[in-house]
């Protein structure tokens, strides 16, 4: 019996776990969280650990709470979904009191953490959930101009990481911004066309005119080159502190150029495949590209 007992406590704790992992996103969570850590790295003169790991914390809360907020808002269309349909709160799993409560719990805690290091910090903390719950949420069932919208707050953690750093917004925080908010649009994009007849279900459009067609792709690549363009800008020195190196440029270039070739790809057979990789060369180009910057400013 005792057993027993044990067994299904065990089972509990997994499935309570396992429904905050989902409701929080863990995964994309500690990929902002990944984006301001290297903020912060390109900025610092010196690096205090103690803020990094307060901003590591703050970030994620930050970003989990945006989560929350959202499947909260969505729990009704993440029912209809393939891909959100086992969630917890559609499951009923959870209840929305319970995550409700998690989320605010998480946003204030994230804010706090964030106002600890600077006040502005906080600031553009609060913008991100804000913007995230309160604007590109409800506006995806309306218009897929909610893409733009949401590339605001998904780019504020690379700058988040400045800011966190020097206490200051100034033309090398509004670069990082720029950069990730460009990268956001083929990245987004990509995933519309792959989820489209399922977002089509929910009532969601995704992409750019609201059709799965060439006229999205030329888009998408359109804001491919300008994300390659801002990328490597730093090497004309007009990012102020924020500078990289010719060899940085090119290899910065080369990765974008991969996402540029998918894009092409795309267009060319308009399969879903091709949207794939363009997804995933869209990751590997975020996460390789800020590697590459902070490794350039350490060999300067």
């Amino acid at each position: 019996m005792n057993t027993a007992v044990i067994l299904d406590n065990k089972t509990d704790m997994k499935t309570i776990i396992s429904d905050l992992k989902q409701l929080t996103k863990v995964g994309l969570s500690l990929s902002v969280v990944f984006s301001s850590v290297a903020g912060y790295l390109l900025a610092a003169e010196i690096i205090n650990y103690f803020t990094l790991l307060l901003l590591a914390i703050g970030g994620f809360f930050m970003v989990a709470a945006s989560n929350a907020f959202n499947q909260i808002i969505e729990k009704d269309t993440d029912a209809i979904m393939k891909r959100t349909q086992n969630r917890p709160l559609p499951t009923g799993r959870m209840s929305v009191n319970v995550a409700l409560a998690i989320a605010i719990v998480f946003a204030i805690s994230g804010i706090s953490i964030l106002y600890s290091i600077n006040p502005k910090s906080a600031l553009f903390g609060a913008i991100s959930i804000f913007l995230y719950t309160c604007v590109y949420t409800p506006l995806k069932s309306v218009t897929p101009l909610t893409v733009f919208v949401g590339a605001i707050p998904g780019a504020i953690p690379f700058m988040l990481g400045w800011v966190a750093a020097t206490n200051n917004f100034g033309i090398e925080a509004g670069f990082l911004f720029i950069i990730q908010f460009f990268w956001q649009f083929p990245h987004f994009w990509a995933i519309g066309w792959l989820q489209f007849e399922e977002y089509k279900k929910a009532g969601f459009n995704m992409l750019p005119m609201g059709t799965k067609d060439k006229g999205a792709i030329k888009q998408i690549i359109f804001y491919t080159v300008v994300m390659i363009l801002v990328s490597i800008a730093p090497v004309l020195k007009v990012s102020g502190a924020f500078y990289i190196h010719p060899i940085t440029a090119v290899i910065v270039a080369l990765l974008g150029i991969l996402m540029l070739y998918y894009g092409l790809k795309l267009y060319k057979s308009e399969q879903n495949i091709d949207a794939r990789k363009l997804m995933l060369s869209s990751v590997l180009y975020i996460t390789v590209v800020q590697i590459i910057y902070v490794v350039d400013k350490f060999l300067h």
